[in-house]
């Protein structure tokens, strides 16, 4: 194949299939779905199987490439999910009957075709799709090689439920892993009005730096926990510890510690016994290495200047060392890519001057960032979270799928 312009106008043209159903028939859409996935199980597994046995197991992509049964129901769960949410199209957002006699109405209508470049995770195919299909959109996927088997297994349920439901499967357009064609689709603009990219900080920066087509960043996540001296130190442990090795590779994953001197003595001995049992390497400054080293911690190294505002994705933790809130924020402030940032603590005063001037995303209070996340904040699924302002910020998910088209009636004016 040389060009994929072809199947970028057949999804374009196929658009209107969605786009025209009633927010009943989208539903009855997801669901059919999730049952063909409940189905598949077996199937999907063994396609899975293939993109994993290329992939080393020590390769921190390999947690988000695996399909397993819980994940797959987890799949079907979630496309249920987003049937049930409200249709995000057709809502009258405004209505106004001017002197003249004109009725004028604003209202919420899809996107139209979105293109979305992902990597190694099988699972963001379902939740673009759904999420698309939902809100009435088309959509054009470009995942990545590691996980071509499960994507093209996938699609392909997804192609088997549209055409049950009478629907062009080129609705879901799922793109050839080369590389030459991102640079060919985010060229696109006759075909497709908006760009998605998810994945590693170089991808979206090729985005940004190369698409002709407007572009959502979902932004690389490094994430801070600030364990202020007043906090509950029991409870921080457990939270620094889920933060960082639930899911590592995810992007609302902890990066970097960030403590106040006052507990350093205290507190950092706490996290060895669970950091001991996940094999988690820190990378600590001058007093965090110190409190670690004589208290026997052995997969610790001395920080660096780069081991800062980097995002891990891995079993490997920074820890910084502060003298109160103002420190904090600053490093926060100079190494923050905005995702989502943390501050435990007993004072309720710090805390709000935390989630006043931090300028994230998504700010957290006693708890743990892994938080941040569509189907977690109830919004069924997400794309990916948005780092930036305009039109989405957070989860971006089935209520931002849609823009606006003004609606105006009249019975014979006309302006001079």
């Amino acid at each position: 194949m040389n060009s994929i312009l072809s199947l970028l106008q057949a999804t374009q043209q196929a658009s209107a299939g969605i786009r025209n159903l009633s927010g009943e028939q989208k539903s009855q859409l997801l669901n059919q779905l999730a049952v063909l996935i409940e189905e598949s199980k077996a199937l999907i597994m063994a396609e899975n199987k293939k993109d994993l046995d290329l992939m080393d197991k020590a390769d921190p992509k390999y947690d988000r490439l695996l399909l397993n049964e819980n994940r797959i129901q987890s799949l079907a769960d979630s496309l249920r999910e987003v049937a049930l949410l409200p249709d995000p199209t057709g809502q009258l957002l405004l209505e106004k009957h001017l002197d003249n006699g004109l009725t004028v109405k604003k209202v919420a209508v899809p996107m139209g075709v979105v293109g979305v470049i992902y990597e190694s995770r099988p699972n963001v195919t379902i939740d673009v799709a759904s999420l698309c299909l939902r809100s009435g959109n088309a959509c054009v996927l470009k995942g990545g090689k590691e996980a071509y088997f499960s994507n093209q297994c996938l699609v392909s349920l997804i192609h088997q439920a549209l055409e049950e439901a009478g629907i062009a499967k080129e609705v879901v357009l799922l793109l050839p892993t080369d590389r030459k064609f991102t640079e060919e689709l985010l060229k696109a603009t006759r075909f497709v009005d908006i760009i998605i990219p998810r994945g590693s900080d170089s991808l979206i920066q090729y985005v940004r730096q190369n698409s002709l087509i407007p572009t959502i960043e979902t932004g690389a996540g490094v994430v801070h926990t600030y364990i202020e001296k007043t906090a509950d130190l029991a409870m921080a442990k457990d939270i620094i510890v889920n933060a960082r090795v639930s899911r590592p590779s995810v992007c609302n994953s902890l990066d970097c510690a960030i403590v106040d001197e006052a507990i350093i003595n205290d507190f950092l001995p706490m996290l060895i016994e669970d950091f001991h049992k996940w094999n988690v390497e820190v990378y600590a400054d001058a007093p965090a290495y110190a409190v670690l080293e004589k208290a026997g911690y052995e997969k610790l190294h001395e920080a660096q200047p780069e081991d800062f505002g980097k995002e891990w994705l891995d079993y490997k933790i920074s820890v910084k060392t502060v003298h109160g809130i103002d420190e904090a924020l600053t490093h926060i402030q100079q190494y923050s890519s905005r995702h989502s940032e943390a501050i435990l603590t007993e004072n309720e005063a710090l805390a709000n001057q935390f989630l006043s001037e931090v300028d994230a995303a998504a700010v957290y209070h006693n708890a743990s960032t892994r938080f941040t996340d569509g189907g977690q904040f109830g919004l069924g699924a997400e794309i990916g979270i948005s780092t930036q302002k305009l039109h989405a910020r957070g989860p971006f998910a089935l209520e931002k799928l849609v823009t606006e088209k003004w609606v105006v009636t009249g019975s014979g004016q006309v302006r001079w």
